[in-house]
């Protein structure tokens, strides 16, 4: 696969990866066409998994390659990771969305609107998307630069981490669209309309990287900080109100493993 990703160029290899990762949260989204009910135990243990896998992303995909291109330098690293959660912060208070629908109150976050929930909880999860497909772009235009500590081969981990991760937050739009009345058909789109941000995320990415290289490490740093933000603002905590805190500790930690291992092992 590496052979065949080197003849492109990176905003190509960018939009291979986020395709990819697109293609598995409409994997996610697809058990809806054929019940409209869901194991709570398996899709917190998966949302622990999806944390893990970011967290880990987050630092050995991103934040190690950045400070090694500064040359150990803190300054870059921390600019760009407070800049990527104070972004996120902003577009998370202005943007109409609904993080969860298993809370108590399944309360509207953002500017206040008449939209349907439906519409609210996929924005939510593009939300979530954004600095996922962001993150695979930053890395396969960093990877073509030549710049040690980014490699094509922990450019494709990450897409492959991102991607296992993603089949969680299918599930888990599908699944209470279609409990809520909606048909099959509409619950699969909705659940997987959610990762369609994800390839224009990374194509911007890519090319951001490529045409400005001295933004590379705060651009890395950023992808992390947004990401580290999802996970804290809303995988975490959604997990927990299940009663399955253990179960999505267990997740995050086996998460965290398996992305530390393909980085380690692919980059």
């Amino acid at each position: 696969m590496t052979a065949f990703l080197e003849g492109f160029s990176p905003v190509v290899q960018a939009l291979f990866g986020t395709l990819f990762t697109w293609g598995v949260t409409a994997a996610g989204a697809l058990p809806v066409l054929f019940t409209k009910t869901f194991n709570r135990k398996l899709l917190d243990l998966m949302l622990g998994l999806a944390a893990g896998v970011m967290i880990a992303a987050s630092f050995w995909s991103l934040l190690a390659p950045a400070i090694e291109m500064a040359d150990g330098s803190w300054v870059p690293a921390t600019i760009g990771f407070l800049a990527g959660g104070i972004v996120l912060r902003g577009i998370d208070r202005l943007l109409p969305h609904m993080h969860s629908w298993f809370g108590p109150t399944g309360q509207a976050e953002g500017l206040s609107t008449s939209w349907r929930r439906s519409i609210l909880l996929v924005l939510a999860v593009t939300l979530h998307n954004f600095p996922e497909g962001l993150a695979v772009g930053v890395a396969f235009g960093a990877a073509s630069l030549g710049i040690p500590g980014a490699t094509l081969g922990g450019a494709m981990a990450l897409a492959l981490g991102i991607g296992l991760q993603n089949f969680p937050e299918g599930m888990a739009v599908a699944m209470p669209l279609r409990r809520e009345g909606l048909s099959r058909g509409k619950s699969f789109w909705y659940g997987q309309l959610s990762g369609m941000v994800e390839p224009i995320a990374g194509v911007l990415g890519a090319w951001l990287v490529v045409a400005v290289r001295a933004a590379l490490p705060y651009a890395l740093a950023f992808a992390a900080g947004a990401m580290i933000f999802v996970v804290i603002e809303d995988l975490v905590p959604e997990g927990q109100l299940g009663g399955n805190a253990h179960l999505v500790t267990a997740g995050a930690m086996l998460g965290f493993a398996v992305m530390m291992t393909l980085d380690v092992a692919l980059g």
